[in-house]
């Protein structure tokens, strides 16, 4: 093993707190020189709203540490959208997509692809609908999803995620969703070029067994699972079976160093 690929929320925290011992593990990634990159789904906050959300929690990171489907989506439409997009993601996330012509924000028809993230409570039907009717409006239009994750672990409990909504699209359009997040086969081959590692050398620690473990197996990447976050023990009569489970995050460096 050479590199580690880390999910975010529910491995080195959970909503605002942190996961105890998580900050002394990316210490001893960087002390040992491991390579690392953090993935997440995330598309409520910009990469540099996720650095200084590790830094409260004391683990050093940078933009170019993090690899999000806002990211994975840029890349995306610079090679294959020439015209507008919608964009259906929170208000802090627009940024990312600001080199991009944008479709005002009532529009209802004009765009060349709907993206579609985490709107969380701003999801109502009116919104649902109008990304609906930008997709029945042109034949040709892409619907986006950055990342298929299900529901999340907040402090209040668990939530309904973006994959709701992009399945309830897929369903009504008849169009198939272009996935650029977990659990996207291509997302994790990204994760590998950038850490410039094999799948074969690489572990990812989640606890999404579907987002972070089959996802990660997919693209022949070991999925270690940690019973934080979301982790719920009917997670492993699913059929999908991690290479290893652990307590938390903060056994990793012993797990490494005993199968290393």
């Amino acid at each position: 093993m050479k590199a580690i690929l880390f999910d975010l929320d529910g491995v080195l925290y959970t909503g605002d707190n942190a996961i105890e011992g998580a900050a002394s593990v990316i210490t001893w990634c960087l002390d040992n020189a491991i390579p690392h990159l953090f993935l997440t789904n995330t598309t409520s906050r910009p990469r540099s709203a996720l650095v200084d959300k590790l830094a409260r929690f004391h683990i050093k990171s940078a933009p170019d540490d993090f690899l999000t489907p806002a990211l994975a989506a840029q890349q995306w439409l610079r090679s294959n959208i020439n015209g507008k997009v919608a964009l259906f993601i929170p208000d802090a996330t627009r940024d990312e997509f600001a080199e991009f012509e944008q479709c005002e924000h009532d529009a209802e028809q004009g765009a060349e692809a709907v993206i579609i993230g985490d709107l969380g409570e701003a999801w109502d039907f009116k919104t649902l609908n109008r990304a609906f009717r930008l997709l029945m409006n042109n034949a040709d239009t892409k619907l986006i999803a950055l990342g298929m994750t299900r529901y999340w672990r907040a402090e209040d409990g668990l939530r309904l995620d973006a994959a709701p909504f992009v399945k309830a699209l897929e369903h009504a359009s008849g169009r198939e969703a272009i996935v650029l997040g977990k659990p996207s086969k291509e997302f994790y081959s990204s994760a590998l070029y950038r850490l410039a590692c094999k799948a074969s050398e690489t572990i990812m620690i989640g606890d999404d067994i579907r987002g972070d473990i089959e996802g990660s197996q997919n693209a022949g990447i070991r999925g270690l699972l940690v019973t934080t976050g979301k982790f719920q023990r009917s997670d492993l009569e699913l059929g999908i079976e991690p290479y290893d489970v652990i307590d938390s995050v903060v056994d990793l460096p012993a797990w490494w160093n005993s199968h290393s």
